[in-house]
C-alpha cells in the first residue's frame, strides 16, 4: 500500500479537483467534497460516494439546502495505487465519475 499522510491525500484530491475539466465543474453547484480514511465496512473498496439530490431531481424547492456530498476514501485509493499521480489520477476519476449526472446509485468504483 501506498503510505500518505492525510494532509498529503487531501492535497492531491485538490489537484485532482483542478484537474476536472471546466465543463464538468460547471455542473458542481452546491457540491462539497471531503475525504474520509475507510469507506462503510460492508462496502470495503468504495472509493467515493455522492450523497444529495441528483440533478435531474432538483426543482424549484431546491433552494436553501445543505451542499450535496462527495466522499473519497483514502485508504482504498491508497491500496490500489502505486504512485502519487496515480492517487491524483484515480481521485479525479472517482469525483468526475458521478458529476455530470448525479445519478442517485452515489457509489463511486474504481473504472477499467
Amino acid at each position: 500500500m501506498l503510505e500518505m499522510t492525510r494532509e498529503e491525500f487531501e492535497e492531491l484530491v485538490a489537484e485532482a479537483l483542478d484537474r476536472i475539466p471546466p465543463e464538468l465543474t460547471r455542473l458542481m453547484d452546491n457540491v462539497a467534497v471531503f475525504v474520509e480514511d475507510e469507506p462503510p465496512a460492508e462496502d470495503p473498496d468504495l472509493l467515493g460516494l455522492y450523497e444529495g439530490t441528483p440533478l435531474t431531481d432538483r426543482g424549484e424547492w431546491y433552494a436553501g439546502v445543505l451542499p450535496d456530498r462527495i466522499t473519497v476514501y483514502r485508504n482504498p485509493t491508497l491500496r490500489m495505487c502505486e504512485t502519487r499521480e496515480d492517487v491524483v489520477a484515480e481521485t479525479e476519476v472517482t469525483v468526475v465519475h458521478d458529476t455530470p449526472s448525479y445519478t442517485p446509485s452515489g457509489d463511486l468504483r474504481p473504472v477499467g
